[in-house]
């Protein structure tokens, strides 16, 4: 903290001496520097004027690529779990003292055998990770990937997004009254007032007094559900259903977004930084955190209003780097389906090549945009493990005709068909999946006697080396996107990655040459059976790209 540094114990070490030590260290291209969560000790090394030259080698990541679906990789568990050490907690180092810059207090001797703990620690962790990493044929992901792309999601976070609070407060006041309307209209509709967001409540509203069929039991089977299937099942019969999924949604918009977002803007620059994780999602699918930024709502009205919140700042636009259609390319490439690896490489539309299949038309010509997204729901869903039940529930059809479609895609794909087989299969022997990178993920439940669980690592088994793969090249993208910018000495920053998309905050007068960059950098991250191919789009505000 730099307030700590200011006005530090008495006792404490001279800031400026200590970096005049540690720099030479720190930056030298020659030695590794090992740690846990390096990420952050990179940002509060990065604020005192102190850069953690690589090479990296993080025992948190090191730990997440092993097994993905630990419990914790945090570093007091994993000493507790594997070295069979109890390292001091911070409140204890601290005494308890709750002041932000509580540790500029602790004596220099309490602090130094609190820090060597952890650096114990972390050592051990490695003794036993490193070994493990190169069994596992994971020391490349590990080296080449992961620990290159973490000092760049590092400076992601400190470079922010720009956030204009003018609009988040229209929006606070719009919302407010629109939810005041949206409350109204289902009191009237339920002819009295009750809490909304009170299931039994809404329960009662539903089935006692409108009558509407009932549909699921709750879990613990003492009433019937109101979660957002069922009330988009009774949508069908009563305006209150749908009503209830428009407040539901609006609620949920103002409070975990435009209420919370004025509150994290930074008010030294404006802007909203981010956390990235590296070590969340069992996939390797990087996460957002602090607001997450990945799961703003795109297909609603009220989303993309919320996305015109966040602005590049003057003199700059952004540029949105999205590659198309990647899960559907990377299971054309490990299915070497035929006719989906002509389809790919044809550039045809794989959405209405599809639907003319499962719809029997002669020619792609003549699908409608009804019949095409169809065919995009099966197409994702079959990525999924989707089964006819869950088709029917998405595309509000009967079992029977969903199944009609499932067999008909599989007539048309039959490659796909035998890859999903083959990866259950060979799951189901080897106890884990992988993807092109070798990134494994552990399916333990796949030979489970419980039919829900094995059933669920089945469609896991199938699901991960696609999405895995897909968020490998996606993090080859932003190393790759990264290298070259830096290269070419451009000002441009990568901002933010969300899903199979990366965002750049790019000086005008440098968008005609990062366009071309970016695209030619991310289409060549890996070689696939068919082409990767990104779209790009620029604009003043994220709602524009």
């Amino acid at each position: 903290q730099p307030a700590a540094c200011a006005a530090p114990g008495p006792g404490q070490l001279d800031p400026a001496a200590v970096s005049r030590v540690l720099q030479p260290l720190l930056a030298d291209p020659g030695r590794r520097k090992l740690g846990h969560n390096l990420k952050y000790d990179l940002q509060v090394l990065h604020r005192h004027g102190l850069e953690l030259a690589p090479p990296l080698a993080d025992t948190m990541l090191a730990s997440y690529l092993i097994d993905p679906s630990r419990r914790s990789h945090k570093l007091d568990d994993l000493a507790e779990e594997l070295l069979h050490s109890r390292l001091t907690s911070f409140a204890e180092v601290c005494g308890g003292d709750k002041r932000p810059e509580a540790f500029a207090y602790v004596e220099p001797e309490a602090a130094g055998r609190y820090s060597c703990e952890d650096v114990a620690a972390t050592r051990g962790l490695w003794e036993l990770f490193a070994p493990r990493l190169a069994e596992l044929e994971l020391e490349p992901l590990f080296a080449e990937v992961e620990m290159v792309l973490l000092p760049i999601l590092a400076r992601m976070e400190r470079v922010g997004i720009l956030v204009d609070p003018a609009v988040l407060a229209g929006l606070a006041e719009e919302f407010s009254r629109e939810l005041e309307r949206l409350e109204a209209k289902i009191y009237q509709l339920a002819g009295e007032k009750f809490n909304i967001n009170a299931p039994r409540q809404l329960e009662e509203i539903l089935f006692e007094r409108l009558q509407l069929p009932r549909g699921r039991k709750t879990k613990g089977k003492t009433g019937y559900s109101t979660d957002i299937k069922e009330l988009e099942r009774l949508a069908a019969y009563h305006d209150l259903p749908a009503t209830v999924i428009a407040q539901r949604n609006l609620s949920k918009l103002k409070s975990t977004y435009v209420d919370k977002l004025s509150t994290l803007i930074d008010p030294a620059d404006g802007r909203i930084h981010t956390s990235f994780n590296q070590t969340v999602t069992a996939t390797g699918r990087l996460s957002s955190s602090n607001p997450n930024l990945q799961n703003i709502p795109v297909r609603t009205p009220e989303g993309q209003r919320l996305r015109a919140a966040f602005i590049a700042a003057p003199g700059h636009r952004f540029l949105a780097a999205d590659y198309s259609q990647i899960d559907l390319r990377v299971l054309a490439h490990y299915a070497a389906d035929p006719v989906l690896l002509a389809a790919f490489r044809e550039g045809e539309d794989i959405h209405a090549r599809t639907a003319a299949e499962i719809f029997r038309l002669t020619h792609a010509t003549m699908v409608t945009p009804q019949m095409r997204r169809v065919a995009k729901t099966i197409n994702f869903g079959i990525i999924y493990g989707m089964s006819a039940f869950g088709l029917a529930e998405q595309l509000h059809c009967s079992r029977k005709e969903a199944q009609v479609f499932i067999d008909r895609y599989f007539g048309l794909y039959q490659g796909v068909r035998d890859f999903m087989a083959a990866i259950v299969e060979q799951a189901r022997r080897d106890g884990y999946v992988s993807t092109l990178l070798k990134r494994r993920r552990q399916l333990p439940e796949i030979t489970s006697s419980n039919k829900m669980r094995r059933e669920f690592a089945e469609r896991t088994a199938i699901n991960t080396p696609i999405q895995g793969t897909a968020a490998d090249i996606i993090k080859l993208a932003a190393i790759a996107c990264d290298q070259r910018l830096r290269a070419a000495g451009l000002k441009s920053e990568a901002l933010l990655q969300i899903h199979d998309e990366l965002i750049f905050e790019v000086p005008e007068g440098e968008v005609a040459a990062v366009g071309p960059l970016v695209r030619a950098a991310m289409e060549g991250v890996m070689e696939l059976a068919v082409p990767l191919l990104v779209n790009l789009k620029t604009g003043a505000s994220l709602a524009e790209v």
